[in-house]
């Protein structure tokens, strides 16, 4: 419910925090005092438009904020939550509307903003506004059929035809959508039947792509070391071998020569033999020469046979290489034709084929939806006939228990009337196959029509809160406001409006704007809205009123400006005080 209303800078009202309870609350004052600005304040944190000139003089922007303590399990929470809306059920819930001077409007739920359509959706669950110029929930009539279920219609029977109508839309959506595969596939057969016969034949296996690019990539590194092994050896062989060249021929003419040096060296004076033999000497150095040029022969010799053992054993394969390198092109080729990944071409083979499959068993499967198309509707027919037949009954008993609540509400020639209106066939829905609309014939020999166009502001009121005392407890809205649904009316008539206002509030909150005396003393709270001039400022401001006040308040409203004795007397009479 409702529990606090702040208001700043609108219109009249610079400062206004209202603290609200359940039950009954009745707001009175004069006319002109500022009650409908509550109202228009309370509209505008609900997500309502905001009227021009709303903003109080000196002020840049008004502001409003309503604050609800709703049950654990109330709508309300799970619309919070799809929104994103942090909450927890439980938690108050605070509607928030800033509007500026220049007409620009934010709205918040929860101190986050959010778009105001948004905040009009939450405030539709949480008030309805029943007024003399603009009706709110029970004058939509897209609400009445959830009403009249609500009122009479076991909730077995509205399950039952939701579950059914859900096989039905299934159903039909499976064969509709089995016909769109085949008249697809029947375009497209002779690509098809090319289409799988080229995958079939391609046979790709699983994870091939990846051992295939692996494949490659070790030949193509064999290839490298190949190619470099045989460079290598023909660095160390002739390259003309009738000349004989090379590194090694070349090492054996060069020892040729050294030892052609040595026998000359020898043959030298005996005198200088001894020099030559020195360690430095010219024969030394010389056969030192020599010796490494043996080594290096012999390292040489080393070296190709070592080059020949890894040419052997590293003998690349390179028609394996050609053969990997067309089956990996092959397989990306293939999917980059018809858009998919390699690893996706088995899966793509198999839908290929289910659609030519389609083509060859179609009509049998098509058959087989048709058939399940029929039962299921059939099905849905049986519990909507049930669910009709249900809220036929229901309609009779809402019209009497509505009628029985007019008289008294001075509306005895009026007839209220429960209309069910069958849909057609491909306007069924989860509700069933009919719609319902509340009419009202307000005098005798009028056609019935819908509530807000037949009936005047103060009938509608009144009507509208005898469907509330009926309906009572069927909606889970906590909060109804009312206003002057008293607006024309005197005497019994006020009173039966208030008995009536006391019995609905008995289940939800219910504020009243009233200028009744019959109907403020039914109130559990009163609050008197006044205009008060403050520094040649005017303000609205709200009273909380009980005990003496409350008595003074109601005299006042029977008696006028001048509150006498007797008009208290009254006053203690409506109030129930000996």
């Amino acid at each position: 419910m409702l529990t606090q209303l702040s208001i700043r800078d609108v219109v009249l009202i610079e400062k206004l925090d209202l603290m609200l309870h359940k039950g009954l609350t009745v707001l009175t004052g004069e006319t002109g005092a500022g009650k409908s600005i509550l109202l228009d304040s309370l509209g505008l944190a609900l997500g309502e438009r905001s009227a021009t000139g709303l903003v109080r003089a000196g002020a840049e922007q008004a502001s409003v904020s309503a604050c609800f303590d709703m049950g654990p399990n109330h709508p309300v929470h799970d619309l919070l939550n799809e929104q994103g809306i942090g909450h927890e059920p439980g938690e108050p819930i605070v509607l928030r509307r800033i509007v500026t001077r220049d007409g620009r409007s934010r709205a918040y739920v929860n101190d986050q903003p959010v778009a105001v359509s948004l905040l009009r959706r939450t405030g539709a669950l949480l008030v309805e506004i029943q007024g003399q110029h603009e009706q709110m929930g029970l004058a939509d009539q897209a609400t009445h059929l959830d009403l009249l279920d609500a009122f009479g219609v076991k909730p077995a029977l509205r399950s039952a035809i939701a579950t059914r109508h859900k096989a039905w839309i299934a159903a039909r959506a499976e064969l509709a959508q089995a016909r769109s595969r085949i008249e697809e596939a029947a375009r497209e057969e002779e690509w098809l039947r090319r289409a799988v016969q080229d995958l079939a034949a391609l046979g790709t296996q699983e994870d091939e792509e990846n051992q295939l690019a692996a494949t490659r990539l070790t030949l193509q590194q064999g290839e490298r070391r190949a190619e470099a092994i045989t460079a290598a050896m023909s660095e160390l062989t002739p390259r003309d071998r009738r000349s004989g060249g090379g590194p090694a021929a070349a090492l054996r003419a060069a020892s040729r020569a050294l030892q052609r040096l040595l026998p000359a060296t020898t043959a030298v004076a005996s005198a200088d033999a001894e020099t030559m033999l020195q360690a430095d000497g010219p024969q030394a150095q010389a056969q030192a020469a020599l010796d490494a040029l043996d080594q290096a022969e012999a390292a040489l010799s080393d070296a190709e046979g070592l080059l020949s053992r890894l040419a052997s054993d590293h003998d690349a394969d390179p028609k394996l290489l050609e053969q990997t390198e067309e089956r990996l092109f092959a397989l990306r080729a293939s999917a980059r034709k018809h858009g998919v990944s390699v690893v996706e071409l088995p899966g793509l083979l198999l839908e290929l084929r289910s659609r030519l499959d389609a083509l060859e068993t179609g009509n049998a499967r098509i058959e087989a939806l048709e058939r399940a198309v029929t039962e299921t509707r059939r099905a849905f027919e049986t519990e909507g006939a049930a669910l009709t037949a249900a809220r036929t009954t229901a309609s009779k008993r809402l019209e009497t228990a509505v009628m029985a609540e007019l008289k008294p509400l001075r509306l005895e020639r009026a007839r209220f009337i429960v209309s069910l209106e069958a849909l057609p066939a491909e306007s069924w829905t989860a509700r069933g196959m009919e719609q319902s609309s509340f009419l009202i014939a307000a005098n005798p020999g009028q056609p019935p029509g819908p509530l807000a166009r037949v009936a005047s502001g103060g009938e509608l009121s009144r009507l509208m809160l005898a469907l509330k005392v009926v309906l009572a407890g069927r909606s889970a809205i906590p909060t109804l406001v009312f206003d002057e649904v008293d607006s024309g009316v005197g005497g019994a008539t006020a009173a039966s409006i208030g008995e009536r206002l006391a019995r609905v509030a008995d289940g939800v909150q219910v504020l009243v704007v009233t200028h009744s005396p019959q109907v403020a003393a039914r109130g559990n709270n009163h609050l008197r809205i006044a205009k008060q001039v403050t520094r040649e400022r005017t303000e609205t401001r709200a009273e909380p009123l009980d005990g003496d006040a409350r008595r003074e308040e109601i005299a006042r409203m029977l008696a006028g400006e001048t509150i006498t004795e007797a008009a208290r007397k009254a006053a203690d009479s409506l109030l129930g005080i000996a």
